[in-house]
């Protein structure tokens, strides 16, 4: 089991900046790639961002140049830095872990969420 605490959340203006941590216990050997997830109220939850164990990184073109995902392995902490903050980045904002097995399958953990409000 990996367990996941977001933090960092808040109200910001438009044009600001904040940023999220996420700090992962339990078995974090077993973790392949860590990843921002986003729910604005009344959609569908959906990708921010995400590394891999590897490095490889991907963003949502709506948060690219904008947002930079890190980790810092010493600390079992992973980053979303938000830069230039849009209304339209208003939502939960949380926290996944991914464990991939064979054959394809794969088992996502989540934290609890941390909700972000940027205000125009």
């Amino acid at each position: 089991q990996v367990q996941l605490v977001e933090s960092g959340g808040g109200l910001v203006q438009a044009g600001g900046s904040l940023r999220l941590s996420c700090e992962a216990s339990g078995s974090i050997f077993s973790i392949n790639a860590m990843g921002w997830y986003r729910q604005a109220p009344g959609k569908q939850r959906e990708l921010v961002a995400r590394i891999t164990s590897g490095g490889s990184i991907i963003y949502a073109d709506s948060v690219k140049g904008r947002f930079t995902i890190s980790r810092d392995n010493a600390k079992n902490t992973l980053y979303l830095q938000m830069n230039s903050l849009k209304p339209e980045d208003t939502a939960v904002y949380y926290c996944n872990a991914r464990s991939v097995y064979s054959h394809g399958y794969y088992h996502d953990y989540w934290g609890q969420g941390t909700p972000v409000t940027v205000s125009s």
